[in-house]
């Protein structure tokens, strides 16, 4: 594995600190909550300031859960602010290295390869993630941290794990501290990939520090999670990530085919997973009608208006796929993956890196997978032939359920 100098950089309490600046105030010494008010005291609080966070406040309470013997100062939501600024720390690391050896992973906060740059600017790479913070800290009036590491992943959980708890704000980890760090978090939501759900059915397994994990070989989780997520759960229990800088850049930029959707109300978690199961179907039946495969399987997600917040993710597949049950299993490991329990209002789903079906080796003795095939084969030439609701799942008539009202909204059209 090559080791690269990854740094993860994330803009601390972002929104909260934005409107700070803006109103020239210290976000470590005022008590300020972004929160739209006006949707009375059940309205979730978008941030909260490092002041409110040092003192045990949780940036997603409602502002009825907020404390009472503290004068909170009230900041309405505006992205257009915080994009501003989202941009001007943007062109900041545009300053020292080159577009293509940046990602940005969200609106506050960024994965760079400063490999190399070291030379070149003659700093380890604390040294130069310490002069990039000291700028943005100078332009900007934010403060940030950052994780440092051999890999994407590395870097990543250095700095949600340890980098707030440094004086300078700074983590560095190696391939050294996987088993002294990494292997002793707990529980293993706290780390970047693993949600809640899969924190749960590994606690059902007896795993609930990350070095459990290591008590079983990878064909253990790839039997019991599938190849995708079994795969992804022991390479980050070792700290193994592949992934480039390069890689993250590319996604979504190949051939692809997509589909996305805002839905009617607010839904569930479980809803929304029966509207992307839904979906795959559809987006399926689109992709094996041009007799194609994907080999990289992308979901976003949009929350409630009043949260403005949102997930996105891709995983590059082993091998080129269509089949569409393989295909839902990713989306919705995926899914599994980031979601938090918050309403959620738009759905979107991708698949990327087409390219033309050829013979696919089939296991030798697995008549199953065959027969899964075949059995597509014939539900998406029914619903060719007769509409895309002529056959339906069981959950599709759930009164969740979008299928019916997309097709007979597309069928007016």
């Amino acid at each position: 594995m090559k080791e690269r100098n990854i740094i993860s950089i994330d803009l601390k309490s972002f929104f909260a600190s934005c409107e700070c600046v803006d109103r020239k105030l210290d976000p470590f010494k005022v008590p300020l909550v972004v929160a739209d008010t006006s949707r009375g005291k059940g309205a979730t609080c978008l941030a909260v300031s490092p002041y409110l966070r040092n003192i045990g406040v949780d940036s997603r309470s409602k502002v009825f859960e907020l404390p009472k013997n503290v004068k909170i100062i009230y900041a309405k939501p505006r992205m257009k602010l915080y994009e501003t600024y989202s941009q001007k720390v943007i062109d900041i690391y545009k300053e020292f290295f080159s577009e293509e050896d940046i990602h940005i992973y969200s609106i506050d906060e960024v994965f760079i390869d400063a490999t190399d740059y070291l030379k070149y600017y003659n700093k380890t790479d604390e040294e130069l993630a310490l002069t990039i913070m000291k700028t943005i800290k100078e332009k900007t009036g934010l403060t940030s941290t950052a994780g440092i590491g051999p890999n994407i992943f590395l870097a990543k959980v250095a700095m949600d794990i340890e980098a707030k708890h440094q004086k300078n704000c700074i983590s560095k980890w190696t391939f050294d501290d996987i088993e002294k760090k990494l292997w002793n978090i707990e529980p293993i939501s706290k780390i970047w990939g693993f949600g809640r759900n899969t924190e749960k059915k590994l606690k059902n397994l007896g795993i609930k520090k990350v070095k459990d994990i290591n008590n079983y070989k990878k064909e253990f989780y790839t039997k019991r999670f599938g190849n995708v997520m079994g795969n992804d759960i022991w390479s980050k229990a070792n700290g193994i990530d592949f992934t480039t800088i390069k890689d993250l850049n590319n996604r979504g930029r190949e051939k692809s085919m997509s589909m996305s959707q805002i839905l009617y109300r607010d839904y569930n978690t479980d809803e929304a997973l029966l509207i992307i199961e839904e979906m795959n179907d559809m987006l399926n039946t689109k992709l094996k009608s041009k007799n194609l495969t994907t080999k990289l399987v992308y979901l976003g997600i949009t929350y409630s208006r009043d949260l403005y917040k949102r997930f996105s993710e891709s995983i590059l597949l082993n091998v080129e796929e269509d089949n569409k049950d393989k295909l839902f299993e990713t989306l919705k490991y995926l899914y599994n993956k980031n979601v938090e329990d918050l309403p959620i209002r738009k759905v979107a789903i991708a698949y990327s890196k087409l390219s033309n079906k050829k013979c696919t080796q089939l296991s030798l003795f697995d008549n199953n997978e065959i027969k899964t095939n075949e059995y597509h084969e014939i539900i998406n030439k029914i619903n060719e032939k007769f509409g895309n609701t002529s056959l339906l799942r069981a959950s599709s008539l759930l009164s969740s359920s979008t299928i019916k009202n997309r097709e007979r909204f597309k069928n007016m059209l």
